[in-house]
């Protein structure tokens, strides 16, 4: 069995923790509070035994985001669906952003975190 967690630091936990389960709709799994001065949150991706973990220290967690290519995608089955993920992103006042690769044009609706990294939500291909 496949089980996988990416982790990065923020300095906007709050705000990131709101992006991805309040706009995206992931579930929180749960989180820590002070360990060793490290608060973190776990984020559940759909259908996966994934997950994602923000944390940030007490003395700070500056973590400039990479390219506005660097992606984390998200499938969805059909059209209906990824309008449905834009309308509850427009919702929580989060505008789509123009991908930076010309290939997501069309099949993806791509966003940007509170740090500047990019979620793209797409069509599953084939659909």
């Amino acid at each position: 069995m496949t089980r996988l967690r990416v982790a990065r630091p923020t300095d906007r936990l709050e705000a990131v923790v709101a992006f991805y389960c309040d706009g995206l709709g992931l579930p929180r799994l749960g989180g820590f509070q002070d360990h060793d001065g490290y608060d973190g949150v776990f984020v559940g991706l759909p259908g996966w035994e994934t997950h994602l973990e923000f944390t940030r220290h007490r003395a700070g967690s500056p973590c400039p985001a990479p390219s506005r290519d660097n992606l984390l995608v998200l499938y969805v089955d059909c059209r209906e669906e990824l309008d449905r993920w834009t309308a509850r992103m427009a919702a929580r006042g989060h505008a789509p952003v123009e991908p930076e690769n010309p290939y997501w044009n069309g099949r993806a609706v791509t966003f940007e975190d509170p740090d500047g990294w990019r979620v793209a939500i797409s069509l599953r291909p084939g659909t």
